[in-house]
């Protein structure tokens, strides 16, 4: 393996975030939606859309729901008229800030996600100031019993970039979003089963952060999380273990 991922750290946050089911509910939703609208309702056909479905099975969501989700994108010229914008900027300690959203009304959207950088002291970027940073990547996870040499043969040979150890001891495969699917298919085939998958924003380079830069940071992505037109937002802010603990 080469390497150590942090990728996860920023979800290790403050308790209760899990309690927020029916907003995550809505919010997948809304990205099944746009998904098949955009790439058609075959999970087959669309990488986008196998990725999403992934995501909303973690998140414990219905087949039922799923499925009507997506009839509605694929099938539907009534559809809401969502547009998909990504907001930049920069946060506590100069940190790096990418804000996805799906929005019917820009003016709005964009009001929204600039009164929260500058209620937490962050400003807004232009467009590509941050973006530059990031890099769409799938992340599927597997805990430490599981063969590292078995999981490196199929991934790899399946289309994965990488494979790294986790900071709980797991290992994390990395991979593109048109691969996504493939690489699932061929470790689940080989009976290896994944306790996560999903696709994230990962930084090329990561930015250190103290306590107070840390809780400020956090209390900026809940507040902009919590915009009903926010579908994720992603940082470059590497937070220590030590940190995390205080936190919680």
């Amino acid at each position: 393996m080469a390497g150590h991922s942090k990728w996860a750290n920023i979800k290790h946050r403050k308790a209760g975030q899990d309690a927020k089911r029916g907003k995550v509910f809505t919010k997948i939703i809304r990205e099944l939606t746009v998904a098949s609208k955009l790439g058609g309702g075959n999970v087959a056909d669309n990488p986008r859309l196998r990725a999403i479905v992934d995501k909303a099975l973690s998140a414990n969501m219905t087949r039922d729901t799923i499925d009507r989700a997506i009839a509605r994108g694929a099938g539907a010229s009534e559809n809401e008229n969502l547009e998909e914008l990504t907001y930049e900027g920069y946060g506590p300690g100069g940190v790096a800030i990418l804000c996805e959203t799906l929005t019917d009304n820009k003016n709005r959207t964009v009001a929204e996600v600039r009164h929260g950088f500058s209620k937490f002291g962050c400003s807004m970027g232009t467009s590509g100031s941050v973006a530059y940073l990031f890099e769409r990547t799938g992340i599927i996870s597997f805990p430490g019993n599981v063969s590292e040499e078995e999981i490196m043969d199929h991934a790899l040979n399946a289309g994965a970039h990488d494979i790294l150890g986790a900071e709980n001891g797991g290992i994390d495969v990395m991979t593109s979003l048109e691969n996504f699917g493939a690489v699932q298919d061929a470790l689940k085939a080989a009976g290896i089963i994944s306790v996560s998958a999903e696709m994230t924003m990962l930084a090329s380079t990561e930015i250190d952060i103290n306590l107070k830069d840390a809780e400020k940071l956090l209390d900026l992505i809940d507040h902009l999380e919590e915009l009903d037109d926010v579908q994720n937002v992603f940082s470059n802010a590497n937070i220590s273990a030590e940190i995390i603990a205080k936190l919680q």
